[in-house]
């Protein structure tokens, strides 16, 4: 609320539209342009240099000088279950800085891999899933317009960890990331991950916008931001389920008007779907893999069961290696 966070306050208010009231209950800050702000105040308060580089707030340069690792940057902080500040998000606002984010790094108080940004808030919503972006303000700007079951995974790939907390609060999963090339590949490796548990999982693809005649990404944010809380809920409900989008990113990837295409097809797709467990689930997507591919669903069910052997072989093998090396 300083004259020197009025850049900060504008940005969250102007560009990210967000309210004062999700503003103090985020507790989103402003770090400012300055190399000892933070580390004065701290060492006045006691603190030593190491405890503050333990803490990712501060760091020593090669001649030995302390400086602020988040500075001129909007500060999200992030919480545990129990609402406790355990990390930070520095968004930059000179975009001539060459990091967008800096993020704290794992500390003693903090591992990434095992905290979900907003579970915090999103473990007291009755919707019965979770939505999982990719970052803190996607979930932030979707819990604003009353998503209240929205977290974030970091900016990361889900981790097992991460399914683990997930899991204590619900069975059902909506994964919305970014629809960039890299939000799909953490998608798929989310996919992947969830293939072997329990989740019922679905996958909110955002459709790109359209400016100045050219098609851009937009993450969950510009999607609220832009066509408002009753397009997200409609897109909500029309989401695929997690094999529905693997299967289509599949099939986009091969041309399946040559004979080429279709054979490499049915080689990825029952490769994919040899690791399916659920013998419905299996054997309803064999046959749409088997009309994509052109081929009888007999002759793709054939091709699925090979690579399930070959999965159980090379299972087998993995686990012999294992057994053999010593502890």
């Amino acid at each position: 609320q300083s004259p020197s966070g009025a850049q900060a306050r504008a940005y969250l208010t102007e560009q990210r539209r967000l309210t004062e009231k999700t503003i103090r209950r985020f507790g989103i800050g402003y770090a400012p342009d300055s190399w000892d702000f933070l580390h004065s105040r701290l060492t006045a308060k006691g603190y030593t240099d190491e405890e503050l580089k333990a803490a990712f707030l501060c760091g020593i340069s090669q001649k030995g000088h302390p400086y602020d690792v988040f500075r001129n940057r909007v500060i999200f902080p992030i919480f545990d279950l129990n609402g406790e500040v355990v990390a930070f998000a520095g968004r930059r606002l000179n975009e001539k800085d060459e990091r967008k984010y800096v993020n704290t790094s794992d500390t003693p108080a903090f591992k990434k891999s095992k905290v979900i940004f907003g579970m915090n808030f999103a473990k007291r919503s009755e919707a019965g899933s979770l939505i999982v972006c990719e970052g803190p303000i996607d979930a932030i700007a979707l819990q604003q317009a009353g998503f209240d079951n929205a977290c974030a995974s970091m900016g990361t790939a889900l981790t097992s960890e991460q399914l683990q907390l997930l899991s204590r609060y619900t069975k059902e999963l909506v994964l919305c990331y970014d629809n960039d090339d890299a939000g799909k590949v953490a998608t798929q490796k989310a996919l992947t991950l969830l293939n072997s548990t329990d989740f019922q999982v679905k996958v909110l693809e955002l459709p790109k916008r359209l400016v100045d005649g050219q098609y851009i990404k937009q993450d969950a944010d510009d999607f609220i931001k832009f066509q408002g809380r009753d397009a997200f809920e409609h897109l909500l409900s029309g989401s695929e389920s997690g094999m529905d989008f693997r299967m289509s990113q599949l099939k986009s990837k091969f041309d399946l008007t040559s004979d080429e295409g279709r054979i490499g097809y049915a080689e990825a797709a029952a490769a994919l779907l040899a690791a399916v467990p659920n013998a419905v689930e299996r054997e309803i997507y064999t046959v749409r893999a088997s009309e994509a591919a052109g081929i009888t669903p007999d002759a793709m069910k054939l091709e699925v069961e090979r690579a399930r052997k070959r999965a159980r072989y090379k299972e087998k093998r993995e686990q012999e290696r294992r057994d053999l090396n010593p502890a």
